[in-house]
Order: structure tokens, then sequence, then C-alpha cells
């Protein structure tokens, strides 16, 4: 049962954010005996909340607090991720991949590239696997552990149509977090092709309905949602003693600690570091590298879409249970450092197409073009991008929100290796449409950020990043980054599962270190 945790508990270890990350490190500790208090910024829904509409749940999900966007980014909404318990999971498309060896010695295996902050991991997936092994397990993946992949939609079989005839080979509808048959007391999805909106049945993994609740039966596990954390508070010594946190009514109230994790996501937790500077951190907790913030990674991404000669429908089914991985090997020869998978992807209803096709477009034509949308096909393009010191989150020097922290500016810029890795993916992507008779092809730019990894990455040298490969602060031995944002590298894959895998890994290390009294 929930249990309810005195504020000057100093014995609780606190989780800040309880999505992929935290709520998954909430469940792993809850399950090993050890008193969790998780702090959500966001209210919690129930699947009753969850309904099949675009527009409703943009706004019922989505974290809109004010940021401010800089370089190549949407300037009012540069990231699009979640403010609701179960964070961005409720909101995820649930592709879940690992990545691969040569991804974790991005250094060692790309070189010195000029622009560019390479790091290896001081991990391996050698290391990693057997984390992925549990995480694939607790989520259910298909084409994992003996569950079968989820059947392809008609937006899948026409772009395996596609990369059949172009010459991919490795081709098939994904490792998705989706059942594909009853697990976990959750149904088999059904097909509805709302996966982004939320799952309204719950056949989608999201630590809303999975980790959240089993972490409650422990009786070791309390959620506050609506308690947006403010600073983290230390000790003469330097070790983290709680968090300060704003309830739904703007009371404050401070929540002691033995430990503290944060899983804000890339934005959020460095915010959160930074805010947190004293005379003892006068750059923010964890940041004696000046590290915090910086390397922000968001994937290469754009979008290809296409007028085929047949009607798709490509809206029916699940939205991105597709996937071609030939191009995410390493190869130079290509022109560029890392690769990147092609994955399905609807048109979001037709006010999203008709805004994000030929943005700003209007008349005769246009119409024309969109009247034909129960014929588009349409994918995603989702690559590895390059760590840069430049792009990061830094705080408004006079702009407040309504907590009277600053206002968090993210900034990012594309590589020359990501547009180089970009014009590749469209003419890829476009090639595959086109061999099937497409009418018109459409290249997309990226959307508002949704995969946000780094800036707070792990590092085997102290100097160069804020945790080791536990995600354990270099600064200070009780203070824990849980999510993306202590990733090196970004990979080409989606970055949830290895977020989970971090996670039960994570947990193991605090349990063992609590135990032992350390």
């Amino acid at each position: 049962m929930a249990r309810t945790f005195d504020l000057k508990d100093n014995s609780v270890v606190v989780i800040v954010g309880s999505g992929a990350g935290g709520g998954t490190l909430a469940n792993e500790l809850a399950q090993k005996g050890i008193n969790v208090v998780c702090l959500e910024a966001g209210p919690r829904l129930t699947l009753a909340d969850i309904v099949n509409d675009n527009d409703t749940m943009f706004a019922r999900l989505s974290w809109l607090d004010k940021r401010i966007g800089t370089g190549d980014l949407n300037a009012s909404l540069p990231l699009w991720v979640c403010k609701t318990v179960g964070g961005t999971t409720v909101h995820w498309a649930a592709a879940a991949l690992r990545f691969q060896e040569h991804e974790f010695k991005g250094r060692t295996t790309y070189g010195d590239i000029q622009g560019a902050t390479l790091l290896d991991w001081p991990l391996t997936l050698a290391d990693l696997a057997p984390f992925y092994d549990k995480a694939e397990d607790k989520m259910g993946v298909t084409g994992t552990h003996d569950i079968p992949r989820l059947p392809g939609n008609n937006n899948y079989k026409v772009m395996a149509a596609g990369a059949k005839r172009v010459g991919y080979k490795e081709f098939h509808t994904g490792n998705m977090a989706i059942n594909s048959q009853p697990r976990d007391g959750r149904p088999a999805c059904h097909q509805i092709g709302f996966c982004m909106e939320g799952c309204a049945i719950g056949a989608k993994w999201s630590t809303l309905y999975t980790e959240i609740p089993k972490a409650e039966a422990t009786g070791h596990f309390e959620l506050r949602p609506n308690s947006m954390a403010l600073h983290v508070n230390h000790d003469a010594n330097g070790l983290v003693t709680g968090v300060v946190y704003a309830d739904k009514d703007g009371n404050h109230h401070e929540q002691k600690a033995r430990a503290v994790c944060i899983a804000g996501n890339s934005v959020e937790t460095p915010r959160l570091l930074l805010n947190s500077a004293s005379s003892k951190f006068p750059d923010g907790l964890a940041n004696s590298s000046g590290q915090v913030g910086r390397n922000f990674m968001r994937h290469m991404s754009g979008t290809v879409y296409a007028m085929m000669p047949g009607r798709v429908n490509f809206e029916r089914g699940t939205q991105m249970a597709g996937i071609i991985k030939d191009e995410a090997r390493f190869d130079p020869k290509r022109g560029f450092a890392g690769g990147y998978e092609i994955e399905t992807l609807p048109g979001f209803g037709l006010e999203g197409l008709a805004t994000n096709l030929v943005p700003g477009a209007w008349g005769r034509d246009y119409a024309d073009i969109l009247e034909m949308y129960d014929h588009f096909a349409g994918m995603w393009l989702v690559g590895e991008d390059l760590p840069q010191a430049a792009n990061g989150v830094t705080l408004h020097p006079t702009e407040k929100d309504q907590y009277g922290l600053p206002v968090p500016v993210v900034h990012f810029s594309d590589h020359p290796n990501d547009i180089a890795m970009r014009n590749h993916a469209h003419t890829a992507g476009a090639a595959i449409y086109q061999s099937l008779g497409a009418k018109q092809v459409f290249k997309l730019p990226p959307f508002s950020s949704t995969h946000n990894m780094g800036t707070c990455r792990q590092s085997a040298n102290p100097r160069d990043g804020v945790c080791n490969s536990y995600g354990q602060s270099h600064d200070i031995p009780n203070l824990f980054i849980s999510d993306g944002s202590q990733f090196t590298t970004s990979g080409a894959e989606n970055p949830t599962l290895t977020i989970v895998a971090l996670a039960i890994r994570q947990s193991g290390y605090i349990a063992d270190h609590l135990n032992k009294r350390e």
C-alpha cells in the first residue's frame, strides 16, 4: 500500500521525476526494501484521462512552462516533453532499441571531429547487456524474450516494400514496448493509432501504470504529484540533505533525504543543479567540471512524407511499429560519423499534416494535396548527433517562471555532421517511396526535440563530465543523475530502453551502498 513519509525523515531516497528513469528507479529501490519519496512536477492521470485526440492530449500532457529555445530550436517550444506522472513514457512511441557496441566508444570510433566534444562512455555494451535484458523483460519489448512482434500496418507495409526494392535487408515492425499479446496484467495492442497521445488501454509500457503502482504496493514508496523541485540542499561536508519543492498551492516544503536522484529530463535536471548553487558550490551542484548543462543532444531527425499511388490510411495501427536498421551502421564512407534509423510515422491528423507538410502554405493546390491524406505514407529519420560544448541549458539572467526560478534557455545548433546525415537520410527515405511510384515527396526538418540527452554526462575522468558510470555525481557521492541527462553520446537509437537499463543498474549500486551504510 502507498505510504506517507515525514518531511524530516532523512532515511528516504528522494527521486525527482517519475518518468523512464525516475519511475523505474523508484520501483527497483522500493522492491529492494528501500524507502523512496518521488517528487513529480505534474499531475497524476488515469487511463480514463487519456483520450484519442491529438490536441486534447498535447495540452494535457505537455510541459508548457516557459522555456526559451535558441539556435535551431523552436523558440517557444524547444522540447516536447511531458509534465505528468510517468513523464514522457505516457507520450513516447515505445520504440525500445539497444545501443550498438561502437556507440559507447564515440571518441575512439569516430576520432577527433572538429567542433564536437566526443567522449567514450565509462561503460560498455557488455556492462549494460544484462540490464538491457532486464529492461526488455520488464517492458515487454517485442522481438525479445520470445515476445512476438506487432503486426505491420499499411504504413509499415509501404515502407517495407520500398525498403526491399532499394536493397535494404534489416527491416521489421521493431522492438516495441507495446504488448503484442496480453502481458503483465495489461492487454494486447488494439491498433488504435494514438500511441503518442497516451495509450488509453495501457498496452504500451509507461511508468504511470506499471512501475509506480508496483512501487506503491511494496509499502516503501510515496508519490507526490504536483510537486516542483526548486532546490537541493547540502550540509557543511558537501553531502546533499534534502530537496525543497513547491506543492500545488505554491507552498514550499523540504523533504529530507539520505540520497537524492534527479530524473527531471535533460533540461530540468541541469536546471535544478544550477539553481542549487551555494557558497560551497558557486557554479551549481556537481559542477566542478563546468559540464552541467553542456553537451545537449536531441538526435539528428527529420521526416519524409509521400503521396502514394494508392490508399494507405497511415494513421491506422501502431504509430512507430516499423523500422529499417541498415543505415544505423558506422560507415564513414557515407560522409558522416554515426548512423540513423528509419521508423514509421503517421501524420497526427489532417491538421497536423497540413501545418507541417509545407508550413504556411495556402490555396487550391495545397488543398488538393491535403485531400489525398488517405494516400500518404510517412517515416521519421532518427540518428546520432554529436555532443557540442555550446549546445545546452543555461539560466535566463532576468526572466523568472511561476515558481520564481530563472527560465531555462536551451540552445542547439546542428553540427555539420548532423546536416550531412540528414541530407543522406532525406535522400534515402525519398528513394524508398519513389521506388514505389510516389506521386510527390515532402522532406521536413526536425520537430520540437523529443529525444533529449546529455547535459550531465557520464565520464571516466571527473574533469570531463558530471557523473560516473552509475550516474553517481563525481563531486557529491549521495547525489545521482538518473535520466537521459547522463548520456555521454546519443547513439542512433531511441533512448528510453537505455534510460531504463541504466536505472536498473543504478538501483543495485545505490542499494548496495545504502545497505553498507556508505
